[in-house]
């Protein structure tokens, strides 16, 4: 890391700060912006032959930021990382605007990289149910409660739609709220959101505390590690990775692949996008959206498959 210029860090920690503060943006996405800017800082000492100072960030032309978003390129960073790096340093130039300590015109000038957009990916509804049942892993050599908190976490996120970090968030408080079929969520942003919580998946949850050898305490994690710590993500994925292989799925069958199925399966089944975008705590239903065209796709590739004509 190098030594920034005083004016330059204090902004820098003030800019995180208001992040933090008053945006309530995740720990995760201000770990991801402060990451952006020590890379930016650290091409600026090379570009500009030193530590930046909040002068020469004021001086920076559109060529200047060109020429960083390709020399991540270059690194091999993806159009979807630099448009999020692109986003990070807008957003701190408009703090320094804001502050009087310099101008945001060669930021907003710049044009977003080109990202190509993929469709979601979801499993079948059969996948789905599979992977959420803790019958499916019974030939593993480790510990029933483990097979059924597993289970449960995989239940959560494809009968609730939740992001994992959503599901691996809830407290032992929330066991009462599962049983009672509704579930208050805190999702990205600290945005609150109400989900319905279907029998089968209270009922999943319920077999996970029951078999559970630890104690949970009412402000500790619902779900807990091998060691009764909280537990990690990495875990989960893990245990995705073991049932792709069990149940023959492709790479794309991922703990988040559960969220999609939650939404592709609802809307094919006649769910109302405005509805399902509530269910997943999107902020714009253009992000819901994208949905339609996954379900658009599968009732062509239905077509071409079945009709005598295609």
């Amino acid at each position: 890391m190098i030594d920034l210029p005083d004016d330059t860090f204090r902004a820098c920690q003030s800019w995180l700060a208001h992040l933090a503060g008053e945006r309530r943006l995740s720990p995760k996405t201000l770990e991801a912006y402060g990451r952006d800017a020590r890379q930016f800082f650290t091409f600026l000492t090379d570009h500009l032959g030193g530590p930046p100072t909040l002068d020469a960030i004021a001086r920076l032309k559109p060529m200047d930021l060109r020429a960083f978003l390709a020399a991540r390129r270059a690194a091999g960073v993806t159009g979807r990382s630099l448009m999020r790096q692109l986003a990070a340093l807008r957003s701190f130039a408009r703090h320094l605007e804001r502050a009087g300590l310099g101008t945001a015109s060669a930021f907003v000038a710049m044009r977003a990289p080109k990202v190509s957009k993929g469709l979601p990916r979801p499993l079948t509804a059969e996948a789905a149910r599979a992977v959420a049942d803790a019958d499916s892993r019974a030939g593993e050599a480790r510990e029933g409660w483990i097979l059924a908190r597993d289970a449960a976490v995989m239940t959560l996120l494809y009968g609730c739609g939740l992001r994992i970090s959503e599901a691996l968030g809830l407290k032992g408080t929330d066991v009462k709220a599962l049983a009672a079929g509704s579930l208050i969520v805190t999702g990205k942003g600290g945005k609150m959101r109400e989900v319905p919580v279907l029998p089968q998946v209270a009922r999943a949850v319920a077999d996970y505390v029951a078999a559970c050898p630890y104690q949970l305490k009412p402000d500790g994690p619902l779900f807990v590690g091998a060691r009764g710590g909280p537990l990690s993500p990495r875990i989960i994925q893990l245990a995705m990775e073991r049932l792709r292989g069990a149940l023959g799925l492709p790479a794309s069958a991922t703990p988040h692949a559960l969220r999609h199925s939650f939404a592709s399966h609802l809307l094919g089944r006649g769910g109302d996008l405005r509805a399902i975008q509530e269910l997943l705590g999107h902020a714009s239903l253009s992000t819901t959206q994208i949905y339609t065209k996954v379900d658009a796709t599968r009732l062509l590739a239905a077509y071409d498959a079945a009709h005598p004509r295609a």
